[in-house]
């Protein structure tokens, strides 16, 4: 699975008890008509994928879906679920993002009047 939207905040690095668990958060604006506000967990070695990402840049994050459960000392059983990420990429706002110095579909499909048409058929 996958969600893209623009980077809304990027945590700090968090480590949890002794066994060196770590987690750092990340939470994407997506681009929907209801714009969602996604936080995506980076665990373990993938913390450092964040590293060279900023604020305000689009993005495309591949992730699992998690769910646990766990007993409470009543003996009452909750669920939670975590959305964790394993790849992240920069997305490009378009093809001009891509290659500034290629010309805009417009242009290039432009038609100059002023020149004769010179074809055969």
């Amino acid at each position: 699975m996958e969600v893209e939207g623009v980077i809304k905040l990027i945590g700090q690095e968090q480590s949890f008890g002794t066994n060196g668990f770590k987690k750092r958060d990340c939470v994407v604006t997506t681009d929907d008509q209801y714009p969602q506000m996604i936080n995506v967990e980076f665990q373990q070695d993938k913390t450092s994928l964040l590293d060279s990402y900023q604020i305000g840049e689009k993005v495309k994050i591949n992730i699992n879906l998690r769910g646990r459960e766990w007993i409470n000392p009543q003996g009452e059983a909750k669920y939670f679920n975590s959305i964790v990420g394993w790849r992240i990429e920069r997305l490009q706002a378009g093809n001009a993002a891509a290659n500034p110095h290629a010309a805009s579909d417009a242009e290039a499909n432009k038609i100059n009047e002023e020149e004769p048409d010179d074809l055969p058929f």
